[in-house]
């Protein structure tokens, strides 16, 4: 299984804007569906989306930052392009649906 460390760059509401491509996944780690999918994120953001930047963020260790981003469980993914939300899920979203979603927008801005 991948590791995926948590990011040493704090990413506010107002640097996002910063990345052409953004994905913040926030987890907490007495979660268990966060655990089980956080490197299966990683792995598919790093194939499909190589442009996307990944931070991983702790959400009970960020509360501040999880609450800027009006995150109040976990797990929660949100992408960003050209520093707007396009896309924000959880565990209940399904990888396929992720890729699709996500895939349109990323062809547009990457193609």
């Amino acid at each position: 299984m991948t590791e995926v460390p948590d990011s040493k760059t704090i990413v506010t509401p107002e640097m996002v804007k910063e990345y052409p491509a953004a994905m913040l996944y926030f987890y907490n780690d007495s979660c268990a569906p966060c655990v089980a999918l956080k490197p299966k994120i990683y792995n598919l953001v790093e194939q499909a989306f190589p442009e996307v930047e990944q931070f991983y963020y702790n959400a009970v260790k960020n509360q501040r930052l999880s609450a800027d981003y009006g995150v109040y469980s976990s797990p929660v993914f949100i992408f960003f392009f050209d520093g707007k939300e396009v896309f924000r899920g959880n565990n209940y979203v399904s990888l396929d649906e992720l890729k699709q979603r996500i895939g349109r927008l990323y062809d547009i801005m990457f193609s």
